[in-house]
């Protein structure tokens, strides 16, 4: 299975109302070429797929899975953050969109939060002009809790936490947000901000 489907360079160009002469002009190769592309005769060369899918208006992502992804912010959404986390070495990683992440060799799929509906105990308290989150879960070398984070509307603050210190983490006061837990065991979860008022 080649890394890019023909069929879908042709029809993205057909939206665009463009010829294979004009998207080729667009991006210095032949009618020709795209002509190879489009019928699966050849693949276009990596350096290549930047200038293309910006030809055609799409991002790479959406070019080499084929799928239109829907965010009117292609730069970015805070709303739309998602974690992914290394099984083998618990390295974190979030983007504020979509992505393909991989770490020490294994694909990274984005983890699925779920809503905490009393899964977790916790208090949270305005300590000195920070938000101060503890949670009452065990923090032993089997199960833990991995990193707590903060999602505002602006930003996100992230707290490694490891084995065997406490679960608990501060940031700063802030109106709207969401946190976000992760369990060794039992994955992400999921807070509203209102609900720690």
């Amino acid at each position: 299975m080649s890394y890019i489907n023909g069929g879908v360079i042709k029809s993205l160009r057909e939206k665009k109302n463009l010829t294979q002469k004009q998207l080729g002009a667009l991006i210095s190769v032949s009618d020709k070429t795209i002509s190879k592309w489009e019928t699966e005769k050849g693949l276009p060369d990596i350096t290549l797929l930047g200038p293309l899918a910006s030809a055609l208006g799409i991002s790479v992502a959406e070019l080499l899975s084929g799928e239109s992804i829907i965010n009117k912010n292609r730069a970015g959404n805070v709303a739309k953050i998602k974690f992914h986390v290394c099984p083998i070495c618990g390295n974190i990683i979030f983007s504020l969109g979509e992505g393909a992440f991989s770490c020490c060799g294994v694909s990274l799929p984005a983890l699925l939060p779920e809503k905490h509906e009393g899964a977790l105990s916790f208090s949270a308290e305005n300590d000195d002009g920070e938000l101060y989150i503890r949670f009452s879960h065990p923090m032993t070398k089997e199960h833990y809790i991995s990193f707590i984070a903060f999602a505002s509307f602006d930003s996100v603050t992230v707290k490694k936490l490891y084995p065997e210190q406490e679960a608990a983490a501060r940031f700063p006061l802030c109106k709207r947000g969401k946190i976000f837990v992760f369990c060794n065991k039992d994955g992400l979860f999921e807070f509203d901000i209102a609900s720690f008022r």
